[in-house]
């Protein structure tokens, strides 16, 4: 499995209009918006980096909106929570 994150720059007034395509697109788990240089932050999940190679370039870039993107390929993964439960909190049924 390969992680990514992409930090995506998009057009004034298209963040939530660019957030809604990126994140239609296949092996783009989570996008968040949020402050600083960039608008948007995508986290990626694909098998192998011949998929990320065309999701990125090829998907993402290609979004209308985007202005650029800038990818961080993750090596390893540290946690000292379960992020689905942390997440889910206060949804509980």
């Amino acid at each position: 499995m390969v992680t990514a994150i992409v930090l995506i720059t998009a057009e004034s007034g298209r963040v939530q209009e660019v957030a809604q395509n990126v994140i239609e697109i296949e092996g783009v788990t989570e996008a968040y918006s949020v402050t600083g240089d960039h608008d948007l932050v995508a986290l990626v999940r694909l098998s192998d980096f011949e998929a990320l190679g065309e999701v990125v370039p090829g998907r993402i870039a290609q979004v209308k909106g985007i202005e650029r993107t800038e990818t961080m390929v993750a090596f390893r993964a540290y946690s000292n929570y379960d992020l689905d439960r942390a997440w889910s909190m206060g949804f509980e049924e």
